[in-house]
């Protein structure tokens, strides 16, 4: 028997999800879906799912999910489905993922006959998991009489307001990327840093956000991102997997920590100036502190990404210091997985942010800044994830706000 849905605070209701896709697919007259999504499998089956894995929703009762067979006793224990609903697909005669999941959806239309929703389009996040040009090709083949529909905008509709289960989830996924930094912190003051690579401030952090309970350093572009001196200005410093490079005084030093709290993300980039700082730094660093606590206030509920884009850059020009932001000033943020795109993708770019879309209670996003003087070898980086509220902003993390000088 699936898992009962027994209120706790990190709790979410899945069945509930489930219905609630279900009911979006009747609207839409889709008879079966089929999500392929890293985000969909998340946001429906409450566990990681690091191979290719499918999840087939009917039109009433529970999904079956798909995983590579050698996972799948694992997702059936960590996930709320029971082990009949978790299958695994192997390369042999008739468990292949095709025969497999043309199988289950065939058992969701009438003689073959119906539509299937499917989850296509593009990314420029490399995990995304949109159905591949083949798998779409091998499903038809194998359903002739079905009808195929691109139907990504149920999960995503679905999922875009966050609730109580989720927003605290990330919550607690912040506090654990607090206590990364305060192990930084502690390990580089003193003249710590001093012959400290950017690998052993990643490992020290990743330490003690296990330490507090983290299951896994989610982002994609490295873990743990750690840069320093020239690297920090680096386009922005927007990738930065640690290198085996020393930290040196002189330098900043930007620390961009990564938690996972059951599918719930927790990310937070605090910077620093080492040893002997210049005057020059400073104001690099004041400007910045001071940007990204203005762009924290103007996060409320009817604001956009291009209206906020345009009060910071407002700013950035009446300081002096525009050439060196990134004219960008958030990222979307969902369960794992999840982690690009803002609001509906309807703008003027498929499949991209709409940068006119109007922001809600209830909705979630990592403000994130760039700001990069590659030809002063600096740069800082501010990244957190908030939820916006009637009055504002909630912040995830509560590691003070500053450029700190060790």
């Amino acid at each position: 028997m699936p898992r009962q849905f027994v209120p706790d605070c990190y709790a979410i209701d899945f069945a509930k999800r489930i219905r609630d896709v279900q009911d979006e697919m009747a609207r839409c007259n889709i008879d079966v879906y089929l999500g392929s999504r890293l985000r969909t499998l998340s946001w429906t089956l409450d566990a990681f799912l690091p191979w290719r894995s499918y999840v087939v929703i009917p039109s009433s009762g529970l999904p079956t999910a798909f995983t590579f067979v050698i996972d799948a006793a694992r997702v059936a224990d960590e996930s709320w489905l029971d082990g009949d609903h978790v299958l695994g697909f192997a390369p042999m005669g008739g468990q292949d993922q095709i025969t497999l999941l043309s199988e289950c959806l065939a058992a969701g239309l009438k003689n073959g006959r119906g539509v299937v929703g499917i989850e296509s389009g593009m990314s420029n996040y490399l995990p995304e998991g949109n159905l591949t040009h083949y798998e779409y090709e091998r499903l038809e083949d194998a359903l002739p009489d079905a009808r195929f529909v691109n139907a990504h905008d149920i999960v995503d509709r679905l999922s875009l307001i966050k609730d109580e289960g989720t927003i605290n989830r990330f919550r607690k996924a912040g506090c654990i990327v607090d206590a990364g930094h305060r192990a930084v912190r502690t390990a580089i003051s003193d003249g710590g840093y001093r012959g400290m690579t950017e690998t052993e401030i990643a490992g020290l952090a990743a330490y003690a956000m296990r330490r507090a309970g983290s299951e896994w350093e989610w982002s994609f572009t490295g873990g743990n991102e750690i840069a320093t001196g020239y690297r920090t200005g680096l386009s922005g410093g927007a990738c930065t997997p640690a290198t085996r490079r020393k930290c040196r005084s002189g330098e900043s030093l930007m620390v961009d920590l990564h938690a996972m709290f059951l599918l719930g993300l927790g990310d937070h980039a605090h910077n620093y100036l080492l040893g002997r700082v210049t005057k020059r730094q400073r104001w690099h660093a004041q400007n910045f502190v001071d940007l990204v606590k203005l762009c924290l206030k103007a996060y409320r509920p009817g604001t956009s990404p291009s209206k906020l884009a345009d009060e910071m850059m407002i700013f950035c020009e009446e300081r002096g210091f525009a050439e060196y932001m990134v004219p960008g000033f958030e990222h979307g943020i969902g369960m794992m997985g999840d982690e690009w795109r803002i609001g509906m993708n309807d703008g003027p770019f498929p499949y991209w942010t709409n940068p006119d879309h109007i922001y809600r209670t209830g909705e979630m996003l990592i403000c994130a800044m760039q700001y990069a003087c590659a030809e002063e070898n600096i740069g800082f980086r501010y990244e957190n994830a908030i939820l916006i509220t009637a009055g504002g902003c909630e912040i995830m993390s509560r590691f003070p706000l500053s450029v700190d000088e060790v």
